[in-house]
């Protein structure tokens, strides 16, 4: 949080942080930032955004999570953004990902060009318990500089957060009405593993890439799994009773 919020100063004019009552620091923190800080309760990524979105009072926002923080490079090139007015109505910006002590350039982590710089009246935020993504009314033009992400302090939280998400994963599959068979969780993770490591370069990225593609293939086993699992709670024949 504190780095993400020093990286905007002296590029963003109006600071706003939206906290789901954290009950560590955040708080403290952010109002040494900003007088900007509000307090509501956790619904989804897209709604929480969109909620930040209706307090902003500038024509432009840029949109930033608390483990981001801006690129000198990005800084720079949304500083001259400034002085200009652009035409199209958002920019798009690639993320890329610290973890486990180096910069990921591979394993379907990067570019992982993401929109986040927009003009308010021309996009709203779309998505559901997991994702989140921009619609824009307008051309999204491309920066070169990077938004950096440091998504995970360790393993432990990568893991934590693979298992969240694949039970989420597996709520929306089942949502749509969707089945999991054998060959799914046989050979679905290997596959998820071999297309992060050998497909998408993993390799070029050492360790971290190894685990990468572990996680992935983790990510792919539990959800098919789990989504197994809910579809057998919801047929099962209860036995007659004798």
């Amino acid at each position: 949080m504190v780095a993400a919020l020093w990286s905007l100063s002296g590029v963003a004019d109006e600071v706003i942080v939206v906290d789901c009552f954290s009950t560590d620091h955040t708080l403290k923190v952010a109002r040494r930032h900003t007088q900007h800080v509000f307090e509501r309760k956790w619904t989804d990524f897209a709604d929480q955004k969109n909620y930040a979105a209706g307090l902003v009072s500038r024509p432009w926002i840029l949109s930033v999570d608390a483990d981001e923080r801006l690129s000198p490079e990005l800084r720079e090139e949304l500083a001259a953004l400034k002085l200009s007015e652009p035409g199209c109505a958002a920019f798009s910006m690639p993320r890329r990902a610290w973890y486990l002590g180096r910069w990921v350039r591979h394993s379907g982590w990067y570019p992982d060009r993401r929109v986040r710089l927009y003009k308010k009246d021309r996009a709203r935020w779309e998505g559901d318990l997991i994702h989140e993504r921009l619609a824009v009314n307008g051309a999204v033009e491309r920066l070169s500089g990077e938004l950096h992400h440091f998504p995970f302090a360790g393993v432990a939280e990568h893991a934590a957060r693979v298992n969240e998400f694949s039970g989420l994963e597996a709520q929306k599959l089942y949502a749509a009405g969707r089945k999991a068979g054998w060959r799914h969780v046989v050979c679905g993770p290997p596959a998820a593993a071999l297309r992060s490591y050998f497909l998408k370069l993993g390799f070029l990225d050492g360790f971290p890439g190894l685990v990468i593609a572990g996680m992935e293939a983790c990510r792919v086993f539990l959800m098919f799994a789990k989504l197994k699992e809910i579809w057998r709670k919801g047929e099962r024949i209860e036995p007659f009773p004798y």
